[in-house]
């Protein structure tokens, strides 16, 4: 890659627990379980004590706006998580329960799968690996700033999400690779 081209955004990493969806899975109840919400007729993930696990609405949008500029736009942007959650079975569990939009699951959007409790950068070197990407083509999210601080040092860009994903994040991704006029008015996001 040369020096003047700036690099492509090619690899979405998120961190699971208070980025992608809340509660943490330290804070639930033995044992995760999907139910129907008798009102809406819905899915719904919650724990032993019917404790709901919800995706933050920003990560659902930057999830819909990866798959929309990877099929409308053409681009190649791979998305996975990095999570150092201690109950990985739970967090599988709820990747392939917990739905985005049009029944679409969080399993079946996310590329890559890295759950280990180890530091982030060890989840980041195994991704390089798995995607023969750069570091430079990779953006990650995460709500713990020792997370983002480790893997700032490998020269993947960083986005703090201290109260979990929010839209604006997902923006100032694309901004940091030169994608600001994909940053939309408001419109909805859409899954086909």
């Amino acid at each position: 890659m040369s020096r003047n081209k700036q690099p492509e955004l090619r690899l979405a990493v998120f961190d699971l627990d208070t980025t992608i969806w809340y509660p943490e899975m330290y804070q639930l109840y033995y044992p995760v379980q999907q139910i129907t919400c008798k009102e809406t007729k819905k899915q719904k993930i919650v724990d032993g004590a019917k404790q709901e696990v919800n995706i933050f609405n920003g990560a659902c949008h930057a999830l819909c706006h990866i798959k929309e500029l990877n099929t409308d736009y053409g681009m190649d942007i791979e998305v996975a998580v990095a999570s150092r959650t201690d109950e990985p079975e739970w967090a599988h569990t709820c990747m392939e329960w917990l739905q985005i939009k049009n029944k679409m699951t969080l399993k079946e959007i996310i590329d890559h799968v890295e759950i280990e409790e180890t530091d982030k950068k060890h989840h980041f070197r195994n991704l390089k690996k798995k995607t023969n990407l750069d570091y430079e083509e990779m953006v990650f999210f995460d709500n713990e700033w020792r997370n983002i601080k480790s893997v700032r040092e490998l020269g993947v860009k960083c986005i703090y999400t201290p109260d979990g994903m929010e839209k604006h994040h997902w923006y100032e991704a694309l901004e940091l690779f030169g994608l600001g006029h994909f940053c939309d008015d408001g419109e909805e996001r859409k899954i086909d």
